[in-house]
């Protein structure tokens, strides 16, 4: 069940299988000049994203998959079948009865399987710019985040690596071609990418982050405009994951996932660090730092139940 079924260029919207992955639906829908928008950084399927929230780099500018879901087919525990805003509908709101669109998006399987799904589509940006800068602390970073957010700029992604997560990915790609990977300091630090109509519209963007960077105590402020450099400086956000894993041999990734509001980000991530440090763990730190979100990243051994309890005991105490 890996097939696009239909693409309405002029509605915004498709129509996928649950076997669709978010790659395969953009190169699907290179020529039609829309893109699907939700990126969570794996190369999740669409309907693994609905049944469990997604949320994402891109969330700060197109919204989550909760934003992007139009309808959903749904086997029900009894085998019916259940079209959430009726079949063959495509509406882009709907204020009559149940929002039952809703109500699978994130149940993980437990209320029905998605067998099928419509989501929104979204013009494919005519320029991109993306940048990078570290920071002397956590705080600075996150007041950073904040004034670009207050100063509306129209910002694509603004993700969140801690100085744990740089130096994983420098160790991750160390050896390879300057031209696939760039070395960071090792400093917290932003990455932010921005979208527009022309290139001077994302240029304004990258020079006004770099205004507020500065001002918030931001160190070297690197950006671009072309792909190539956007992609070697975006390379350790990309490898977060694989990067944190590949610090110990034969090791599973376990990822924790909290969001708060964005003014208690930076007590929270601090608080994070000092628990980690305080019971010898080691954890990485990675987030969509624009809505508050972040993830702990650890390396763990599924088959020792000592560092497994410690791992979960971990997790509950940052929920907490």
């Amino acid at each position: 069940m890996d097939q696009v079924l239909e693409v309405n260029e002029q509605d915004f919207d498709c129509v996928v299988q649950p076997g669709v992955t978010r790659t395969k639906l953009n190169e699907v829908l290179r020529e039609s000049g829309l893109f699907f928008s939700v990126d969570p950084g794996a190369d999740a399927s669409v309907c693994g994203m609905i049944a469990t929230g997604a949320s994402g780099t891109t969330s700060v500018r197109y919204g989550t998959i909760k934003n992007n879901t139009k309808n959903l087919e749904v086997v029900l525990s009894d085998g019916s079948i259940l079209y959430t805003r009726g079949k063959g509908r495509r509406p882009w709101k709907s204020s009559a009865g149940y929002n039952l669109t809703d109500l699978f998006i994130g149940q993980e399987g437990t209320l029905g399987i998605i067998t099928s799904a419509c989501v929104h589509l979204h013009p494919r940006p005519q320029a991109f710019s993306a940048a990078v800068c570290g920071f002397k602390s956590i705080k600075s970073a996150i007041d950073a985040v904040v004034n670009i957010r207050q100063m509306a700029i129209p910002i694509a992604r603004i993700e969140f690596l801690d100085e744990e997560q740089i130096k994983a990915c420098n160790l991750y790609n160390e050896g390879k071609s300057e031209y696939l990977a760039e070395r960071h300091e090792e400093c917290p630090t932003l990455f932010l990418e921005f979208h527009g109509a022309s290139e001077s519209e994302v240029e304004q963007q990258a020079i006004t982050a770099e205004e507020i960077c500065t001002a918030n105590n931001g160190r070297k402020f690197k950006w671009s405009v072309d792909s190539q450099v956007i992609n070697r400086l975006w390379s350790a956000r990309h490898h977060a994951y694989y990067a944190t894993i590949g610090t110990k041999k034969g090791s599973k990734g376990f990822s924790t996932d909290v969001c708060v509001p964005i003014s208690r980000l930076a007590d929270v991530i601090v608080n994070t660090k000092k628990d980690l440090d305080e019971h010898e763990i080691y954890g990485t730190i990675v987030g969509h730092v624009g809505e508050g979100n972040f993830h702990v990243l650890l390396a763990v051994d599924e088959h020792n139940s000592d560092e497994m309890k410690q791992t979960w005991e971990f997790s509950d105490r940052l929920v907490k």
